[in-house]
This record gives C-alpha cells, structure tokens and sequence, in this order.
C-alpha cells in the first residue's frame, strides 16, 4: 500500500508519515521543497502524473499556508482550492480505487463560541474559509461520482514540530531561552482566546482512523478541551521554573479573530478514536525537544 501526501513537510505532514510506515503503509512525501518529492499541488500535470505513477490506496491533502490574511486569498485559492480539484479529478481518472482525505479546519464555521461539529454551518469570513469551503464542496461532488473522499475538519493541534511564528512554538522557545538566561520580553495580543492545544499525532491517529473506514466521511478531529494562551504560558513556564509574568507583555489593541473555537468530535470518538497525549504532556514535548 502507498500514500501520496501533498504538503508533507509541516507538522501534520511528519506525523503522518511516521504513522503510516508504523501501519506498512509507504508514504511518499510530495512538497515544493525538501527532501520528498518535488512537486506543487496546484499544478495539475504533476499530480496527475504522480497519480498515475503510483496509484496510491491514500492520498493526503494537507498543503495550505493557513494564514487567513486577505493578502493570502490567490495563494489560499490556488493550494486548497485548485489542489483540492486537480487530486479529485486525477484520483477520478487513473486511480478510482483510491481514498482521498482533503484538510478542513474549525474556521471556516459560523463560530459562536460553541463546541463546532462536522454538522454545523460554514461562514466564508477570510480567503482561507472560502478556499476551505469550496474544497469540501468539491469532495461532496465527487463523493457523488463515486470516489471515496474524506473531509476531517482540524482544531488547533501542536507538536515539536511547529514553526516558531504560532503561539505555542514562540512561547516554548522563549521559555527554553529565559530558563538559560535571556531576559527577553514575550509580546503576546489576547490571552484569554480559548482554543484547543491536541497533539499533532494524535490528531493525524483521527485522519487515518476516519479513512480506515466506509461509514462516516466527514468529521471534526479535535479533543473538544479548550485551555487559554495564559494557561500555555502557565504550563511552559513552570516546567522551566519561571513565573511568566515577569517575561510577558501584553500587546495594546490586539484584537483576536475569536475568543474561543472548540470540537465537538462525538462523531471522531464514536469510531474509537481518542487523543492520548494531555495538555501537559505536550507542554513538556515541546519546552524537552531540541527546536525541529
């Protein structure tokens, strides 16, 4: 069995990976840079050609910048949207038998503060809900024509491996080099925004779970537990033995996109799948583990 992953060099593109080896599954990493395979998801005669040459059991996508900036809109576009399509109608032409997973996300739901489930209605609110929401569109359609697409809508979900420009890498790097001596100062917006803090694995555990079965294709992935960035600063800095107060500004004027985006992943669980790793433990991988 193989598994064509496009977008493999992110977190979720890592776990994956190991997890499918782990399963006797070949996974065959396809990125725009890196050591896998070169190639761009947006441009549809490598992925047919990748499609034909392998024939994959699994195709993942999972490229996208998930900036949801309007700047990012031809970008979002061309990576969700248009690789969304060209997989789905490779897929259709040369690989029928194949199961395609295509990335959706928490914020391409109306939120309004409540646990969000696979069930509840999109609200296209920045070029990244569009790009989402037209590419589960796109999936249902050729779900319709008879290949077997799976949707499985990501909360917020951290690791080891996230780059340094999200909340959760910038706070346990700072904490790491304030334990070692920096007096720097951390500026952070809203610490009151609740979001969920899953570990990435687990999360990528929910993927396959999904695919591993005929029944359900469209589900939230995520622990349905929200903690706020004051409790992630709490959590961090006492590992290392720092109060955070003493090394956190907070910034004036910052206005978050929303005040909390929590799962409800009732559905997920129903087919056995659970996180493992707690807020906790991925607090101490990630303030433990040499910067990836």
């Amino acid at each position: 069995m193989k598994a064509l992953i496009f977008g493999a060099n992110g977190q979720d593109g890592y776990y994956l990976q190991e997890l499918c080896k782990l399963k006797g599954i070949e996974p065959i990493g396809v990125a725009r840079s890196g050591n896998g395979v070169i190639g761009n998801v947006s441009n549809y005669g490598q992925v047919e050609q990748l499609i034909k040459q392998h024939l994959p059991t699994y195709v993942f996508h999972l490229a996208a910048s998930s900036t949801t900036r309007h700047d990012a809109l031809f970008e979002n576009h061309e990576t969700i949207s248009t690789g969304t399509l060209n997989l789905l109608e490779a897929v259709k032409k040369h690989s029928s038998a194949s199961k395609v997973f295509v990335t959706g996300s928490g914020v391409q739901f109306k939120n309004t503060g409540n646990p969000i489930s696979e069930h509840d209605a999109f609200e296209a609110n920045s070029p990244y809900s569009v790009a989402r929401i037209h590419s589960v569109y796109a999936a249902r359609y050729y779900r319709s024509l008879g290949i077997r697409t799976y949707v499985g809508y990501l909360f917020h979900h951290e690791s080891p491996h996230r780059k340094e420009n999200h909340v959760s890498k910038m706070v346990a790097m700072a904490a790491q080099r304030i334990a070692t001596g920096s007096n720097e100062i951390l500026e952070i917006g809203d610490i009151t925004v609740r979001k969920e803090w899953t570990y990435a694995e687990d999360v990528m555990r929910g993927v396959l779970t999904l695919l591993e079965q005929d029944r359900i294709f469209e589900a939230t992935v995520g622990s349905g537990v929200a903690f706020t960035i004051e409790d992630w600063l709490e959590q961090c800095f006492t590992l290392v033995g720092k109060n955070w107060r003493d090394h956190v500004k907070l910034r004036s004027g910052f206005v978050p996109e929303y005040k909390q985006l929590v799962s409800n992943p009732e559905t997920i669980n129903a087919l056995g799948w659970l996180p493992r790793a707690t807020f906790s433990d991925l607090a101490r991988m990630m303030i433990h583990t040499p910067n990836s």
